[in-house]
């Protein structure tokens, strides 16, 4: 009975063993396949404004499948716009979000933030486009004509890119310690809500710190006139939004981190050479009511200049590391960047 006992339960290793053997390579196939299938999935966070719209014609040419299938993978684009870098920065960090676009300072926070840990960088600038301080106020000919009756708008007070530029202009003007000068002559509004009230001159705002295509918008009535600008500010053009991503997505996806890079360098040759095109795709995924000669108007401008490479961008991480708005001090421009952004150059 001992010896059919053990006998017994030698079958069923047996016959485990060889079910094994028979369904590894199915196995295999699956596992490798369930890989790509991952790999191909990515879904980005992009902006409404015209800072983006080399993401639109990425979009709208389907560009990013195009490349993953040359890489070998099928890819599922999923596009989302969402409002403001906060909402943005939590759904990345919660993995809702693989690849977003937002101004520089939400970038340089969460790359602070994430530093040693998701190591959130940038994939790529989107282009370098001015943003206007303006106003309607005839007293105000200089920044320093600002006085304590001025409301100036802008997206969010103390933190967003047009109060961080406002800062850095009072820090020069007046002082280190005095960086937060303009900070009480601020307040928040979006864009478009900024752009309504100045252009009716009958509210508490009076200034506005815009950008495209808001601030085009209103320096067509005579009586508003630009005070300073981000390239003022910043020595030169400078870079309005950027994609960045976490590390596990270029870890872990390779092969769709190669396609988005590509994807990415076939939308700025379109651009570049199709405004009219380009303004018009721009126009019908936004489902704008602008017309499409008028972004044309702003995206042939001279000041606007369409790159992947990050130009004057080190000036604000600098700036954030001095007022202490982040933790770690970039050595240079190419800490919050991945290497594949390095070759081309930048600042």
């Amino acid at each position: 009975m001992q010896l059919s006992n053990r006998n017994h339960h030698k079958k069923p290793r047996h016959w485990f063993a060889r079910l094994a053997k028979r369904l590894a390579p199915a196995m295999l196939a699956l596992v490798a396949t369930s890989a790509a299938h991952a790999e191909g999935q990515i879904r980005i966070a992009y902006q409404y404004d015209v800072g983006d719209i080399l993401l639109h014609v990425v979009r709208d040419q389907k560009l990013i499948e195009k490349y993953a299938g040359q890489e070998g993978i099928q890819a599922q684009v999923e596009w989302k716009q969402l409002s403001g870098g906060a909402a943005i920065n939590d759904a990345i960090l919660s993995n809702t979000l693989d690849v977003a676009s937002t101004g520089l300072p939400p970038l340089l926070t969460v790359w602070d933030r994430t530093y040693g840990k998701q190591n959130i960088k940038a994939i790529a600038a989107l282009g370098s486009l001015p943003t206007y301080l303006l106003t309607r106020n005839p007293a105000v000919k200089t920044l320093g004509d600002f006085g304590p009756k001025d409301r100036i708008a802008l997206p969010a007070t103390t933190v967003s890119l047009h109060a961080r530029l406002l800062q850095i202009a009072a820090s020069e003007k007046y002082g280190k310690d005095k960086f937060n000068h303009f900070d009480e002559l601020t307040v928040s509004l979006p864009h478009s809500e900024a752009a309504a009230a100045l252009l009716s001159g009958k509210t508490e705002v009076n200034s506005h710190f815009a950008s495209p295509p808001f601030q085009f918008q209103e320096l067509k009535d005579p009586a508003i006139r630009k005070i300073t600008t981000s390239y003022d500010i910043l020595g030169g053009p400078a870079t309005l939004n950027i994609l960045w991503a976490p590390e596990r997505f270029q870890r872990d996806n390779p092969k769709t981190f190669i396609a988005l890079r590509k994807a990415l360098a076939e939308a700025l040759a379109f651009v570049r050479n199709n405004k009219a095109e380009a303004a018009a795709i721009y126009v019908r995924l936004e489902n704008s009511k602008l017309p499409v000669s008028f972004v044309q108007e702003i995206i042939s401008s001279p000041d606007v200049q369409y790159t992947l490479q990050p130009q004057n961008t080190y000036k604000l991480a600098a700036f954030l590391a001095d007022v202490g708005a982040i933790k770690h001090r970039p050595a240079s421009w190419k800490d919050y960047f991945f290497d594949e952004a390095h070759a081309q150059g930048g600042s």
